[in-house]
């Protein structure tokens, strides 16, 4: 039962300083450090006092005892004379310890105090004595003088002069957790205001806070910094996600206009006229190509920035990579002369299938923005154990604005979208995604209505 009671009373000083705010709780560990201090100061001055003034009748007796052991008074004599007030002698024989002078009171200890102090019990009165011996030869026979201090007036002045001290502490520590809280405070509004901000900060508003950091020179400041940062990135994410979305709703929403639109065709005409039949049937598929095509790239892009897009690398000729996108380039694209101007053998470690996947981005490209009977060179290249792949073209080239922003998602240049060229902008994005994952570097030159040259540079190493 006593061990349930402590638990209950335990929980409810959690509760209690879970309450507390950061600069009060500061503020107290503080003052709790502060008050040991003064409490280890109060107990050291307190002994200090007490052991200078038994320091002056230590002098007096060493006196005494030189006195004694010189033949200056009898060991028979009594003492009383030459007593200093406070001070009382008692002489034993060291060998029986019978009593030869006993020119003091008869002091019966109670209980210590510090060290050699101790509570003494005189004529039913409490005194606080300290006691200290010496041994002397007079002639051929040893003594032991015992002598008996009698610090109790000089007690109650330390104990006096103690009070004070608490007192002046008291007030003093009173003071700086007083001033130690305001400043804690001061310190720590910063991180209410930061608090503020983000309370009222949600994914329509993303923009319109940020902490401030002017006149901040401490760790608050690097928080804050810390934190714009991150708001920054969550602005910048979520802009792009709904941008993203907003895009792939825009390039969905025209192959489903045009089914629904043959699919109303067919439900008025289809049955009864073979042609319309026919040509439904056949822009059917390649819309559904073209959407199944867009949704693959959506899934490859989501993968990505979900981390979950896993590539399968090992040691591969790129030599052989080239040739059967050559190959496959000669036998689908028609009205485009492919060249090959250079085929060397370089083996990489990367995940073929991608590369693959990228290069052929970089060919639908060419073809795409090359007039007709234009002429696309494909290269390899060893460039000192690393690989090399060139795809030109003598197109239509690019503008400058165009170059900066090619590799965006869902981007296409106003050139393009005047010549009704299809694509949905997410082919280069692809590439620049597969390239960096395999630590590789794109470079591109580019003329307007000349033509331009991807040069992708891929390392060799695992």
């Amino acid at each position: 039962m006593k061990s349930n009671t402590e638990s209950i009373t335990l929980g409810i000083s959690e509760e209690k300083a879970a309450k507390m705010s950061i600069a009060t709780r500061i503020s107290l560990n503080y003052l709790r450090l502060l008050i040991a201090g003064a409490v280890i100061f109060i107990l050291l001055f307190f002994y200090m006092f007490l052991s200078s003034a038994k320091h002056v009748y230590d002098d007096d007796a060493d006196s005494l005892l030189v006195n004694i052991e010189n033949g200056n008074y009898r060991i028979d004599t009594d003492f009383s004379q030459i007593e200093k007030p406070g001070m009382s002698i008692v002489i034993m024989d060291s060998q029986s310890g019978e009593v030869i002078n006993d020119s003091g009171r008869q002091y019966n200890q109670v209980g210590t105090f510090i060290f050699d102090y101790s509570i003494q019990r005189i004529n039913e009165s409490f005194y606080l004595t300290a006691r200290d011996s010496g041994e002397v030869f007079v002639g051929d026979k040893e003594y032991v003088v015992v002598f008996y201090y009698d610090l109790t007036k000089e007690c109650k002045r330390g104990l006096r002069l103690s009070l004070n001290m608490t007192f002046l502490f008291t007030i003093l520590l009173a003071s700086i957790y007083f001033e130690g809280k305001k400043e804690n405070e001061k310190i720590l509004r910063p991180l209410r205001k930061m608090s503020g901000i983000l309370e009222r900060l949600s994914v329509t508003n993303l923009h319109s806070e940020r902490f401030d950091i002017i006149g901040a020179n401490d760790e608050i400041k690097d928080l804050a910094i810390v934190c714009n940062e991150m708001l920054d990135r969550l602005e910048l994410s979520y802009e792009s996600q709904k941008q993203f979305v907003s895009n792939a709703s825009h390039e969905l929403r025209t192959p489903i206009a045009v089914i629904q639109g043959y699919a109303n065709m067919l439900n008025r005409w289809g049955a009864e006229n073979p042609e319309i039949l026919a040509e439904s049937i056949t822009a059917l598929c390649n819309v559904s190509k073209e959407m199944q095509e867009l949704v693959e790239k959506l899934l490859f892009l989501s993968r990505h920035d979900r981390r979950t897009l896993k590539l399968k690398k090992d040691w591969f000729d790129v030599r052989e990579v080239v040739e059967d996108l050559i190959k496959e380039a000669e036998f689908v694209i028609a009205g485009r002369n492919i060249v090959c101007s250079e085929l060397e053998s370089v083996e990489i470690y990367g995940d073929k299938q991608m590369i693959k996947q990228a290069m052929r981005v970089f060919i639908d490209n060419a073809v795409k923005y090359t007039y007709e009977n234009g002429t696309i060179n494909i290269a390899c290249k060893n460039l000192y154990g690393s690989c090399e792949l060139t795809v030109q073209d003598d197109g239509i080239g690019m503008r400058k604005k165009d170059l900066d922003n090619i590799f965006e998602r869902f981007y296409r240049s106003d050139d393009v979208r005047d010549k009704n060229i299809s694509g949905h902008g997410l082919g280069l994005s692809i590439a620049k995604l597969i390239i960096m994952s395999h630590s590789g570097r794109i470079k591109i030159k580019t003329q307007y209505k000349k033509g331009t040259t991807f040069i992708v540079t891929l390392p060799r190493r695992r």
